[in-house]
């Protein structure tokens, strides 16, 4: 049933020329270089730490791993975080 309304809701953006990540709720990720990211449609933070951070979306997990990470803006269900980024993990639904 949820697929179903996920294509409605695609069909529904294609039509009107609507951004699909509002429309169907998805994350938005940015990453400037290595030191900034903003994640916007969070669901919330799972965990935090000078190291790791896990994002929760409506997707799944996604983690950043690096080093001295900050939270930079944390408002509504947007997320800026800064440090010295190696990777971002897209975890999917499990």
């Amino acid at each position: 049933m949820e697929n179903k309304i996920n294509e409605v809701k695609n069909s529904f953006a294609d039509k009107l020329d609507l951004p699909r990540d509002l429309v169907l709720d998805l994350p938005k990720i940015a990453i400037t270089g290595d030191n900034e990211i903003i994640i916007e449609n969070h669901k919330g933070i799972i965990i935090f730490d000078e190291k790791q951070t896990k994002i929760n979306t409506r997707v799944g997990l996604v983690t950043i791993y690096g080093e001295n990470l900050e939270i930079l803006f944390l408002g509504g269900t947007t997320i800026t975080l800064k440090g010295r980024f190696r990777s971002v993990v897209y975890e999917g639904d499990e």
